[in-house]
């Protein structure tokens, strides 16, 4: 397995792959949705490549000088279960600390919060974010 941060545009689309294989296909989530204002060629990724092909994905984007949002973070159905997604956001987390950033926020669905509390992130519940697909809730953790 290789653990890529996604500068190329081949590697960028590996992310863009994997996100159209496990969230828009699976969810019938159009495009124009899944692909937001926050992918943009300055847009940071982490990718997974297992042999040859994307397995995973993590986007990153200032959200303020101190803050950074890991989002879309997605590994493909048949590579759960394998820490995946752990290693994925760990990468996230240590490039958005090496850009200077100090605090890290995911908005989760309500079934992956255990997920990411695990890795130290606290949800507010407060910060319900209801979307067109998923009802999420923003998590932090200090960096």
């Amino acid at each position: 397995m290789e653990i890529i941060r996604a500068t190329k545009t081949a590697e960028q689309a590996g992310a863009y792959y994997v996100r159209i294989q496990a969230m828009a296909r699976k969810h019938q989530i159009p495009l124009s949705v899944e692909f937001d204002e926050h992918d943009t060629h300055d847009t940071k990724y982490i990718v997974i490549v297992d042999d040859y092909l994307p397995i995973a994905t993590c986007r990153l984007y200032a959200i303020d000088n101190a803050t950074v949002m890991l989002g879309r973070i997605v590994v493909l159905p048949e590579n759960r279960g394998r820490g995946i997604g752990t290693l994925v956001v760990r990468e996230a987390e240590r490039w958005a600390k090496e850009l200077g950033f100090s605090v890290s926020v995911v908005e989760s669905r309500e079934n992956k919060i255990h997920f990411y509390e695990t890795m130290g992130y606290v949800a507010d519940y407060s910060k319900k974010i209801v979307g067109d697909t998923f009802t999420c809730y923003r998590m932090t953790k200090n960096l």
